[in-house]
């Protein structure tokens, strides 16, 4: 079992199961919700999260991308289902070995497994801040979100997938660091 393995795999777990409970609470009403990531609404912010999980699944396994795999029009269960997968997917010790493919292109599996971390993570308390569900992960699974958020943080800015950041004391939990750091405000209502 690899060092990333034993760290990444049960954070990456408690927020599958998170995300599950959360996507598969989601109302039909709620759909048109705005969402902490200004860009999307609920059902916007479904299909976006479902495919980023499918890529995710697929650089565990090492099966590349197939191009173009739009999720627009998935349902939040199809969502609570890609969780699972990727949870899954990255219990195995051997997803983490190696490079793969991810989103953006080849890169180390276990950096694939970390921005699978800060995705589901992110993702989870923004589909939860805009649903009216709770999503506090632990301190260990918001330390290691916190990690990934700052070591990608000015390339994420620069090509507009975080806003700029939000002002968060140094004292504030972890995961409330990482919210601001990815230009989420923590205290976001809707």
């Amino acid at each position: 079992m690899t060092t990333q393995h034993s760290t990444l795999n049960p954070a990456i777990r408690e927020c599958a199961e998170a995300i599950a409970v959360i996507a598969s609470g989601i109302r039909d009403d709620q759909l048109q919700n705005r969402t902490p990531c200004e860009k999307f609404t609920v059902a916007e912010l479904v299909g976006h999260f479902t495919e980023v999980l499918r890529s995710s699944v697929r650089a565990a396994r090492k099966e590349g991308e197939p191009g173009a795999d739009a999720a627009a029009g998935v349902s939040p269960r199809e969502l609570a289902g890609s969780a699972q997968l990727v949870a899954a997917a990255w219990s195995d010790p051997a997803a983490y070995e190696g490079t793969t493919e991810f989103v953006v292109g080849e890169m180390p599996a276990a950096f694939a497994a970390s921005l699978t971390l800060q995705e589901m993570a992110l993702h989870a308390w923004d589909l939860a801040r805009a649903t009216g569900r709770p999503f506090a992960p632990g301190e260990e699974t918001g330390r290691l979100t916190l990690g990934v958020v700052e070591q990608v943080a000015e390339q994420a800015r620069s090509n507009g997938v975080f806003g700029p950041a939000v002002p968060v004391g140094d004292d504030e939990p972890a995961f409330r660091r990482a919210l601001g750091r990815s230009g989420r405000n923590p205290g976001w209502n809707g």
